[in-house]
């Protein structure tokens, strides 16, 4: 079977470049019987001149050389010669072939090709070729207008693995700017725009500028079937990765497989941080539960670990007793707050030494955990040397409450010690007036249980804990005073509709989220806490997935009546732990096998240093620190001992009230003695005694807020005692006169 039309018009060419170092004269021949059978199987008028052309360059190279070795000149001056018939002969085949350099470049092996020390490659060759045709020249084609003359071409390199890519650097002489655009070698190459990319002129020489061409496209993403089982990898590029997905832009590296629902990886965003993700989101897009996706942000913003679980890596729990030498603060300020769902210790910051002490906002519903976690904290301060004042307006819930310096146990004592922490605020502020707390004292821990139960609005402390925590949340670090603040919920009743309060206790400290009841739980909309989006905490479950089924299938004949719970019996202490600037991440707090208490050694709890806020405490924890209307709070630390020296000691407050219900002391007349109320007794002789009995002057708001009444019924007063002479003003100061 004779070649075809095709075959023979294209490898006619490259016999005739080889007949004119063998034939000599005779390649005249082999030009003639070429073009006569171009002629016979009906190529068409171009190809014919380029291949009468061919031969015609081949036939000249062939005679000359013939005549080179006919007369016994140097045999590599005719080897020479066979220069230009290579040049004809792939001048033709680029005449035959057409302008589709794509597809003359797909390979047919894959190699690596660098293009230096040994010369070019075939592949390099025609890319070369194309090049100097088409953009930089020189070029015999005539009616071809070059792209930009001159600009060449240099360290070419073509790299071969999924698809073809070319690069180099388009050269041109000094003093020159480099022209040639996207668009232009996409016409050459015939490849879309979006292959081509170009160096930014800005970083490079006007004179040299990168280029890199990919030739053939990679290969199209699988397509995912609905219903089909698909790899992690494809169910992230389609759902995750997506525009519309919880981490748009990101690829994801798979570390760990086994199986669809366990498994572990990377999420990357090229040179662009992930910022925080939606836990939800992420969730929907993978089509599973949150509790089943833990997050674990990298050392690099760029990236994020993910983890798939079947059955959670935290069911068994960590023993606090296996880890009492952790529970200790650390040289940082952090102690052992449990295990992170990576098996890495989550640490909480209690102090910032050099500094202050550190805030804590904990969240957690009736056996979600809680009260253990507060136990533990309760333990580390201990062990690092941290005195704790404990409120607790629900009694007799804290295991740990005697290692407390001070104690409230009761709605009553629990507003009691919020008093004492705020004045201890205001006696170390008097003592110390450097912004920066000198730490001769001992950092404090102010621990409220069931925060709730003072600063919802159904509270009737409501006004006065609001105050006194939001001034304490702000003022009270570098004092040494951190608040760590425990409510059932996230929801912003919870914390008396403050903002300011959930906003420094996450600034001043970080937080930890465990299992809520269902429909509080959620921490997105005006809930939302920057770190955490996405979460919602009644999405814990109280029992581990199949818990119930095991519960149900359990013979209860032989079932043993005194067995202690085994942690995956639930998931109390499972949730999530904030840190500031950081996203939240799941983790289980250590499990107490055994009462706190046994684990302090015996030792007493670490007492807060002599001063008048402590001498005074039991005064001070049953003086209202606003008026009537929940304004005006105390501000400074002689007006709240002055305001406390009339108020009845604890034991008198228990005698007269057995039930501990709460009640207002009445005002008290500088003397000593209970003060009638308005409208029994006028009240310019008031004023006029108190002013007479403190040598100091005040204003008229300071008047009214001991005597337990308004300034709008003070002023006029003043007014009326001023103009008998009895009282002087000078700058609002007002004072006896004489």
């Amino acid at each position: 079977m004779g070649p075809t039309r095709a075959q023979f018009v294209q490898y006619a060419p490259a016999a005739l470049a080889v007949v004119p170092l063998a034939a000599g004269p005779w390649s005249a021949l082999a030009a003639a019987a070429a073009g006569a059978g171009a002629w016979a199987v009906g190529a068409s008028a171009p190809v014919l001149r380029s291949l009468i052309a061919c031969g015609l360059t081949t036939t000249g190279c062939g005679i000359a050389a013939s005549e080179v070795l006919a007369v016994g000149m140097n045999p590599l001056i005719a080897l020479g010669l066979a220069v230009p018939a290579g040049a004809a002969a792939l001048a033709h085949h680029r005449n035959l072939t057409g302008h589709t350099p794509a597809a003359a470049l797909t390979p047919a092996t894959t190699v690596q090709a660098t293009g230096t020390g040994t010369g070019l490659s075939s592949q390099e060759q025609v890319i070369a070729a194309f090049w100097a045709e088409f953009i930089s020249g020189p070029t015999q084609t005539e009616g071809r207008k070059l792209i930009q003359p001159g600009a060449t071409l240099e360290q070419l390199a073509l790299q071969i693995d999924s698809h073809v890519t070319f690069t180099g650097i388009i050269t041109l002489p000094p003093g020159q700017q480099v022209k040639v655009r996207e668009a232009d070698i996409a016409s050459v190459y015939k490849v879309p725009v979006s292959q081509v990319e170009l160096g930014d002129p800005k970083h490079y020489a006007p004179n040299a500028l990168p280029v890199t061409v990919q030739l053939t496209a990679p290969a199209a993403q699988p397509q995912i079937t609905a219903g089909t089982p698909t790899t992690p990898e494809e169910l992230w590029a389609a759902y995750v990765a997506g525009p519309e997905g919880a981490m748009p832009g990101t690829t994801l590296t798979v570390t760990r497989y086994d199986g669809p629902l366990d498994w572990e990886g990377i999420a990357t965003r090229d040179r662009r941080a992930i910022g925080t993700v939606n836990l939800q989101d992420l969730a929907g897009n993978l089509d599973l539960e949150t509790i089943q996706i833990a997050l674990a942000p990298g050392d690099k913003p760029s990236q994020m670990g993910i983890r798939v679980m079947r059955e959670h890596a935290l069911m068994h729990g960590t023993m606090l007793s296996s880890v009492l030498d952790e529970l200790a603060m650390d040289s940082r300020g952090y102690v052992r707050a449990g295990t992170y769902v990576d098996s890495r210790a989550a640490l909480l910051p209690l102090a910032q030494p050099g500094s202050g002490a550190r805030h804590l906002y904990l969240v957690g519903g009736s056996r979600s955990g809680k009260s253990g976690l507060l136990e533990q904290i309760l333990l580390s301060a201990h062990l690092s040397g941290i005195a704790v004042i404990l409120a607790s307006p629900q009694a007799g819930t804290i295991a740990g409450a005697s290692l407390s310096a001070y104690l409230g146990d009761g709605l009553d004592e629990a507003m009691g010690a919020l008093r004492l922490a705020y004045a201890l605020m205001l006696d170390r502020e008097a003592r110390y007036r450097s912004p920066a707390f000198p730490f001769t004292d001992p950092l404090v821990l102010f621990v409220v249980d069931e925060a709730h139960m003072l600063l919802s609005a159904s509270s009737p402390y409501h006004a006065e804990a609001k105050a006194i925590v939001e001034q304490l949340t702000r003022r009270s670090l570098k004092r040494g005073i951190g608040v760590v603040l425990a409510t059932q919920t996230p929801l912003a009743e919870d914390l008396g509709n403050s903002t300011v309060i959930r906003s420094q206790l996450l600034i001043g400290g970080g937080a930890v989220f465990l299992r809520c009841a269902k429909g509080q739980g959620s921490l997105v909309g005006a809930n939302a806490v920057e770190g955490a989006e996405g979460i919602d905490l009644s999405m814990i479950p109280s029992q581990w997935p199949g818990q119930y089924a095991k519960v149900a299938d359990r013979d209860m004949s032989g079932l043993a009546t005194e067995v202690a719970a085994a942690p995956e019996d639930g998931t109390f202490g499972l949730g999530y732990l904030l840190t500031p600037g950081s996203q939240a991440v799941q983790f289980r707090s250590l499990h107490l096998d055994v009462p706190p208490v046994s684990l302090a050694g015996g030792e007493p709890p670490v007492g807060i240093e002599d001063c008048d806020a402590w001498r005074e405490r039991d005064a001070i924890a049953q003086t209202p620190m606003v008026d009537k209307r929940g304004k005006n709070l105390i501000g400074s630390l002689a007006d709240l001992l002055a305001a406390a020296e009339g108020a009845p000691s604890i034991q008198e407050a228990a005698h007269h009230n057995p039930a501990h219900l709460h009640a207002v002391p009445a005002p008290v007349r500088p003397g000593g003695a209970p003060a009638a109320s308005e409208g029994q007794e006028l009240i310019k002789p008031r004023i006029l005694e108190l002013l007479q009995e403190h040598s100091i002057p005040m204003t008229a708001e300071t008047i009214a807020r001991k005597l337990e009444t308004s300034a709008k019924n003070v002023k006029p007063r003043l007014s009326e005692l001023k103009k008998r002479g009895e009282v002087t003003n000078e700058n609002g100061l007002w004072k006896a006169a004489g």
